[in-house]
């Protein structure tokens, strides 16, 4: 499936800091989150559904992945 991303609006987290470790995300996609590495802005970006994307960031939040 290819989503045309072209039109699309990006933002970084609130969270990120100035170490350039950031991804951005896409709003206005229904069901989906498309990310991309704010470095490479022209890069490729990978796209999850909503609720992958809801269950990934409830696991940061639990700290499933470690304080890196």
């Amino acid at each position: 499936m290819h989503i045309d991303l072209s039109g699309a609006s990006w933002h970084k987290s609130s969270y990120s800091g100035q170490g350039g470790q950031c991804v951005e995300i896409a709003s206005g996609f229904a069901s989906l989150v498309p990310v991309r590495d704010s470095k490479d802005p022209d890069g490729p970006a990978l796209v999850f559904t909503a609720d992958a994307f809801a269950a990934f960031l409830t696991g940061v939040k639990a700290g499933e992945f470690g304080n890196a």
